[in-house]
């Protein structure tokens, strides 16, 4: 997401690297080129011409023309008025209540069944709620079905009352089931239109009143963009939302209407769906979502993924095979499954500073780390626990048994070693617990 729009963010900041002498004109230029980039990116005019308006005058103020590093300085500000224009803050969602109740509006299409289920998973994993979907699109049974797969999927259960065409009554009576039965979060699905019309404002109006939800969320797919901006007023007009969840934004190569919405309807971007994947959800991180755009990467919601599947026991044990020089295939494979469970190969990459841009047209598959896991499959126990003892024949075994070539078991086994001695060295430094309270560290900064 955002590729063109850092691409030609970087290219307007070469107007003042290039230059021997700052002046005012050239920084006017570069913030012209700015606002370009913007629009181009689908970020509502008034919201561009404003961005730029205000990175201009604090410029100036800042003396950038006299600056020893006129870019750097430059960089610095457009990324703090990216932030704000964001919302400044991480915005979270409001779980207050017994049972806490969220609404979720939109138009059809935009992902709000879909997201109901992600929802409920992270707020079930992370949060140790117990979840009721409730579900209240009465026009479409593929939505009550989809509702039902879901719920299976991730082990919640879906109240559905065949038969019923008042949403608001089914609203309310999952609320009571939910009671009833001990459930601490319901999650509303609503029905959604091809566009926005009176009875269908009507109804999620009705909703909202009737149920009083602790919180209401408005759903959109982020690839409409500047449709997506003008649903998102429309619906705040009539719900006075709580927050934004901007769907597909892992498809949006444009994604102006993160940088519009919070700006039009004065709300925060509380999530963003990046992948189709039940846990492809994140909290949105203004700041973060700037590093990002200027090219800067986001280490630090690297770190988080990574610790949401690491954790303090693992890496103890880690630590002390490292010391006694016992780390072996197994659990290099149990470390690759759990990167694997991250999230996408690539969007993780794009998360280290500078790798974004080398990466971008490289094709990373999903099943990159398939040859690995068939070669690791068709070593013996003894072989994966003692990787030194596989001599000649048994690679060439190993090769035919994983469909392999020898040359593809051979530069395993090198890396392997090769990585094992980098690791060790790292553990001597720095250990792995010492690493994650650093990580901890940085997020209690941010």
């Amino acid at each position: 997401m955002f590729e063109n729009l850092s691409e030609k963010l970087e290219r307007s900041f070469k107007i003042l690297k290039g230059e021997g002498k700052i002046t005012e004109i050239n920084v006017a230029e570069t913030l012209k080129d700015v606002r370009r980039a913007l629009l181009d990116a689908d970020v509502n005019y008034k919201v561009a011409k404003n961005f730029t308006d205000t990175v201009k005058q604090k410029a100036l103020g800042q003396n950038v023309i006299n600056a020893i590093k006129p870019k750097e300085l430059m960089v610095k500000i457009v990324h703090d008025e990216l932030t704000t224009l964001m919302g400044g803050d991480t915005a979270q969602i409001n779980l207050a209540g017994n049972p806490t109740v969220v609404l979720m509006s939109g138009l059809q299409g935009s992902g709000k069944t879909t997201f109901s289920g992600k929802l409920a998973k992270k707020l079930k994993s992370e949060k140790g709620k117990r979840p009721l979907l409730v579900a209240g699109d009465v026009y479409r049974p593929a939505a009550i079905e989809q509702l039902k797969v879901l719920g299976e999927q991730i082990e919640v259960p879906v109240y559905t009352e065949e038969g019923n065409k008042n949403p608001v009554e089914i609203a309310r009576n999952g609320i009571r089931y939910a009671k009833d039965h001990n459930l601490d979060l319901v999650i509303v699905d609503t029905a959604g239109r091809l566009a926005v019309d009176e009875q269908m404002m009507d109804e999620i109006e009705a909703i909202k009143n009737a149920i009083k939800p602790n919180e209401t969320l408005f759903v959109v797919d982020a690839m409409t963009g500047q449709d997506a901006v003008n649903t998102a007023k429309e619906f705040n007009d009539r719900l006075d939302f709580d927050g934004v969840v901007l769907t597909k934004l892992d498809g949006d190569t444009r994604g102006g209407a993160a940088l519009s919405v919070r700006t039009v309807v004065n709300k925060p971007i509380k999530f963003v769906g990046i992948s189709e994947k039940l846990d492809g959800i994140d909290l949105f991180h203004p700041s973060r979502m700037a590093d990002r755009i200027l090219g800067m990467g986001d280490i630090v919601s690297l770190v988080e993924k990574a610790q949401q599947q690491f954790d303090e026991k693992q890496a103890r044990e880690l630590e002390r095979k490292l010391a006694r020089n016992t780390y072996n295939f197994d659990d290099f494979l149990s470390q690759l499954h759990q990167v694997k469970k991250m999230g996408n190969i690539k969007d993780l990459a794009a998360m280290i500073p500078g790798v974004g841009k080398a990466i971008k047209d490289i094709d990373i598959p999903d099943d990159a780390f398939k040859g690995i896991e068939a070669i690791i499959s068709s070593m013996t126990v003894k072989e994966r626990t003692h990787p030194e003892i596989i001599n000649a024949s048994r690679r060439k075994r190993i090769a035919a048994g994983s469909g392999t070539t020898l040359q593809e078991v051979n530069r395993l086994l090198t890396q392997f070693e090769q990585m094992r001695k980098m690791m060790r060295k790292a553990s001597e430094m720095k250990s792995p617990m010492k690493a994650m309270q650093m990580a901890r560290a940085m997020r209690r900064r941010r």
